[in-house]
């Protein structure tokens, strides 16, 4: 696996960042959760702030205005939870669950749009992270996206169609692995942590380097 050089001084990220993204059903807060439990303190995890604003009461409507405005919203939280937890925790692996490219997918509009509403750019959004793992939705594969998340609302085509929608930002990332779908969520989830794992710790071992 390659992994890209970084440098735990710069203020992009305070040693070492990793997204955890993908299409609806695919189960990244599954493999995070687990992850957070087998690594204990040596990581900390950075939730999905969608899901926090909406399971709290935040308005999600259908019109085109309100969608941008929510997904303007949802930026901005997801970038000052992993500012505060990279503050809070600066000796820590972070672990996001979801990252502040994901608004671009669900963004009414023009690809570019979601990125220059914001004054960013896609490639100032890659530069935040060290890696990218990306779960394949199982709607991808004609499955079920059913379950973990009270606040996914998508369609298995709606699903399938917001994986490649994500896939074809985050895949520009120089150290992005995908973990397809399986029909065993077992096997699925057991690859993809043994895919974290060796990121973590590829990237840790590049950081105690660059330390010495």
């Amino acid at each position: 696996m390659k992994i890209p050089s970084f440098h735990p001084s710069s203020p992009r990220h305070h040693r070492c960042r990793i997204a955890v993204t993908g299409g609806p059903g695919g189960g990244k807060t599954t493999a995070v959760d687990l992850f957070r439990r087998e690594m204990g303190e040596g990581v900390v995890i950075v939730p999905e702030a969608a899901t926090m604003m909406f399971m709290g009461g935040f308005p999600r409507y259908p019109e085109k205005e309100a969608v941008r405005s929510a997904q303007l919203a949802i930026y901005h939280v997801q970038r000052n939870l992993e500012d505060i937890q990279a503050t809070r925790y600066p000796e820590r692996i972070l672990i996001c669950d979801r990252g502040t490219i994901d608004g671009a997918a669900y963004w009414p509009g023009d690809r570019g749009d979601f990125f220059e509403s914001l004054e960013t750019s896609l490639e100032a959004e890659l530069a935040r992270y060290d890696g990218v793992i990306f779960f394949e939705s199982a709607a991808v594969g004609g499955l079920g996206i059913e379950g973990g998340n009270p606040a996914r609302r998508e369609t298995l085509a709606e699903a399938v169609v917001l994986d490649a929608k994500l896939r074809s930002y985050w895949s520009q990332h120089e150290n992005f692995v995908v973990v397809h779908h399986n029909e065993s969520f077992f096997k699925k989830i057991s690859y993809g942590l043994a895919i974290l794992d060796e990121m973590v710790g590829e990237l840790r071992k590049r950081g105690l380097a660059e330390e010495d």
